[in-house]
């Protein structure tokens, strides 16, 4: 990944996993490629010509000896398309949640009382 570019992106997780990405999801080989000529390539001004000190995000992992190209964007590919799906009934499911909570708690005490026994 060129980590130069404005559109790249990496985020720690409390876990201790790093996401690293491309916002525009142009590079299907991330976290180790970016597309040789992208054309959303653009880099990043305000990094340009400073010197980082020691506490700079840790270089990118060394690529796997084995990771099939073709067939390895087509099954991320894949499994984007099954989170995007879900993705939808997820948020409706939520929203109804907390409509529901919400409804519960503009009701008066009294009522919330008798529905606890």
């Amino acid at each position: 990944m060129r980590e130069e570019c404005k559109h790249f992106q990496s985020r720690t997780y409390a876990s201790g996993e790093v996401a690293r990405f491309c916002v525009l999801d142009l590079a299907p080989e991330a976290p180790w490629r970016c597309p040789d000529n992208c054309p959303a390539y653009e880099r990043r001004m305000a990094d340009a010509g400073w010197a980082h000190g020691s506490l700079v995000e840790p270089a990118i992992e060394e690529e796997p000896g084995q990771v099939p190209g073709p067939e390895a964007a087509h099954l991320l590919d894949e499994a984007e398309d099954i989170v995007n799906s879900v993705g939808a009934s997820v948020a409706a499911e939520v929203e109804r949640e907390r409509e529901r909570r919400a409804a519960t708690a503009a009701s008066p005490w009294w009522r919330r009382w008798r529905r606890g026994r």
